[in-house]
């Protein structure tokens, strides 16, 4: 079997990392491209209050379960597949349940520090990076929040002040200079969308 072709699709929150992800996963189709969220590796925190969870910083690389999801590339490149953590927002915790992805051709890694840790960085065949000017990212984040994930306007945006702005200038921003490519403004720039998934479809024809 051929070992799988790794991209690491990282930006912040509310980039349109997700967007680029989905749309090359749609494109290309399940039986060639699986998709893994870095969301998914959020530490277990069933120890701690519901309270106590909601407090944390997630934005933060120590939030991360960096051994696992190295751990999962690392078999997935030797052709296994692996069990990942379903994470449950309204817990802020995983749910104790997994889905199992397996080892196709094209694996994609999207998530906001997933050029951050080297080991991880040093995985990947294609890094990218996706950089959406800051207050485009917070309007789509108030609206993904509050529609879907039952925050409140007011709890999004102090927590976008202490702890997402703060972390983005502090570890996303500068894991761009680690990027093969660097697209502006995610889903919305279809060129550099075409130009992707034009290299992704060379690959599952090879």
């Amino acid at each position: 079997m051929t070992r799988p072709f790794l991209i690491g699709v990282a930006g912040g929150s509310s980039s349109g990392k997700t967007t680029i992800s989905e749309r090359l996963a749609e494109m290309t189709g399940e039986q060639h491209l699986s998709l893994i969220e870095l969301d998914s590796y959020y530490l277990d925190r069933s120890g701690e209050s519901l309270e106590e969870r909601s407090t944390a910083n997630y934005d933060h690389p120590d939030a991360f379960d960096w051994p696992l999801l190295n751990d999962h590339l690392a078999a997935l490149a030797n052709g296994a597949s692996v069990a990942v953590p379903i994470y449950d927002y309204a817990q802020h915790n995983r749910s104790g349940n997994t889905r199992e992805v397996h080892p196709n051709r094209i694996v994609v890694v999207d998530g906001i520090l997933v050029l951050y840790d080297r080991a991880l960085r040093e995985r990947f065949d294609l890094k990218i990076f996706v950089d959406t000017a800051a207050d485009i990212r917070l309007i789509r984040r108030l609206r993904r929040d509050v529609a879907e994930r039952g925050r409140t306007a007011e709890s999004v945006i102090d927590q976008y002040l202490s702890t997402v702005k703060p972390a983005h200038e502090r570890f996303i921003e500068p894991s761009k200079r680690h990027a093969d490519v660097i697209i502006p403004e995610g889903g919305l720039n279809r060129p550099a969308l075409d130009v992707l998934l034009a290299r992704v479809r060379e690959l599952v024809t090879d």
